[in-house]
């Protein structure tokens, strides 16, 4: 789903990719040290890589002191902000592959991105993302909002589709990073999920990695970020599923996936956080997690005007539209 990427100032828009993990240390930690209770509330990182990194100046407290002692107990009430320093630059390659163009002018892109296309290179993906077909099309994007991700405000998960917007120089990008980091915009995403939700609703609560699962996002207590969905169910279908519109307020990693599984009715397909078991069970069973962003709008970066984007729903959906 929708995941805007993290600015200097900001958490909802990319400008840097640095990453910052900001956690307090609640009472009672059973770890004996830093390092280890770091490691369990960060299981992407190993307990090496954040000692290397302290090594380095990148753990400090909430005042910017660097914390380099990672033997010391955990001390309740503390706070540690752990950066990642941004990865080294990668020279990526202008790639000829089609883009679904929406509308486009001299200061951005909207298009409709298909499933299965990774918006940005990174780690098992150098090439055949979104990032190199820009760049074919549009070479001058090279350099604008940083050299692995140019032009790219927001995100979508690799298996999502729908619509999306670039900037194509650097006032465009400061403007569109602000409107996504204050939220001025809205955005709605078509999805089928299992079972029956209420009619309507909305969830608010914190979505952070989770503490079982180092490859996924869950709702959790502390430690997470503030996302916001509202949902409302369009009609029931056969096979005990339901089509739902989700709006979200937030982009979280994941978000609309993790809020529709909590409330028992996760998203057909995804492999994930939902129920492959009753996918496959399905006349057709999905390859992919149907979720698309259908419908995205936000004033222009440079003019103010309100523009409106919707993008149709791939043929993947075709057998839940009738």
């Amino acid at each position: 789903m929708d995941a805007p990427l993290t600015p200097l100032a900001d958490e909802t828009a990319e400008q840097t990719d640095a990453e910052v993990f900001t956690l307090t240390i609640e009472g009672g930690a059973d770890a004996r040290r830093l390092d280890q209770w770091l490691a369990g509330k960060l299981p992407e990182l190993t307990r090496s890589r954040i000692q290397a990194l302290a090594k380095s100046g990148c753990l400090t407290d909430a005042d910017g002191r660097v914390i380099s002692k990672l033997s010391a107990t955990p001390q309740p009430g503390l706070t540690l902000v752990l950066t990642l320093p941004p990865a080294e630059p990668v020279d990526i390659i202008p790639e000829a592959i089609p883009l679904d163009i929406l509308y486009e002018d001299e200061d951005m892109i909207a298009l409709n991105k298909p499933a299965g296309l990774v918006v940005h290179p990174a780690c098992g993906h150098s090439h055949g993302t979104l990032v190199n077909a820009l760049l074919y099309h549009c070479p001058d994007l090279k350099g604008i909002g940083g050299e692995k991700r140019p032009g790219i405000v927001h995100r979508l998960d690799m298996d999502t589709s729908g619509v999306m917007v670039v900037a194509k120089n650097e006032r465009a990008h400061h403007a569109l990073v602000e409107t996504f980091a204050a939220h001025r915009l809205t955005k709605e995403y078509l999805a089928i999920v299992h079972g029956a939700p209420a009619p309507e609703g909305t969830l608010e609560n914190l979505i952070g990695r989770s503490p079982f699962h180092r490859q996924k996002m869950a709702v959790v207590k502390t430690n997470g970020r503030r996302a916001v969905t509202h949902w409302q169910r369009l009609a029931s279908l056969p096979e005990g599923l339901s089509r739902v519109c989700c709006r979200i307020e937030t982009g979280r990693t994941h978000q609309i996936r993790v809020h529709m599984a909590s409330l028992g009715t996760p998203i057909v397909g995804d492999a994930l956080y939902g129920k492959p078991a009753l996918d496959h069970r399905l006349p057709v069973p999905p390859k992919r997690h149907l979720l698309h962003a259908f419908r995205l709008q936000l004033p222009h970066p440079i003019t103010g005007a309100l523009l409106e984007f919707t993008a149709p729903p791939p043929a993947d959906f075709s057998p839940y539209l009738a």
